[in-house]
Formats: structure tokens, sequence, C-alpha cells
């Protein structure tokens, strides 16, 4: 089963905040993760990215069948979503294993449906 891994940032400090000890430090996980993912028999990572800040987000909502589009972060989760990962494992629990290595985020794991 595939699933997405959404990563929620709980640093408060804009990554132009951060040290390059520090930085380097959080892709080095981010290293041992795509590492782990590689070692693990049935588990292949079929990507991820690391994303904007939230003010560089622009927001779709529908409402009564009107579209707005509003620059800036005004999703609830848009302003701390850092990156993604799609991984493909044989169950969830797998996931969870493999994200112990990731920094200390919010982690957000949901299956993706089938629907084709």
């Amino acid at each position: 089963m595939k699933y997405v891994l959404l990563l929620v940032d709980t640093d408060p400090r804009p990554l132009e905040e951060r040290s390059e000890a520090e930085i380097g430090e959080e892709m080095a996980k981010h290293g041992e993760f795509d590492e782990a993912c590689r070692a693990r028999e049935g588990v292949t990572l079929h990507g991820g990215e690391a994303l904007a800040p939230g003010s560089a987000a622009t927001t779709l909502r529908t409402r009564d069948g009107e579209m707005t589009v509003t620059d800036g972060p005004f999703a609830e989760v848009a302003e701390l979503l850092g990156a993604y990962y799609v991984v493909e494992a044989p169950d969830l629990d797998t996931v969870i294993d493999l994200c112990t290595v990731l920094p200390p985020y919010d982690i957000d794991i949901r299956p993706v449906l089938d629907i084709g």
C-alpha cells in the first residue's frame, strides 16, 4: 500500500533563522530515512520534497460552487507543512517504524486510495 507522509515542522523558527549545523543535522536525518527505506524489504520511496514556507502558499477554496483564490497561508496547516514523502510499504507499522529516524516532526500518515 502507498502512504503519504506529511511532515509538519515543530520548530517555530523559520529556516533562515536556523544555523547551518542545525539544518545539516536535519538533512542528515532525511538521508537516514532514505537509507532505511532502501534497506527495508518491500518498501519503495516514491518521492518527497521540501516545501516552500506557508507565506508562498496559494489557497483554493470552493464554497457553494464558487472557487476563491487567496495568496498566503490561510489553510490551517499550510504555514507549518514543510515536506512530504510518498512511500510504498507492506503495512502501516513498517511506515511508523521508518519514521523514527526522521527529525522530530508531527507526521500525518495517510494511505493513498486506489480509486483506479
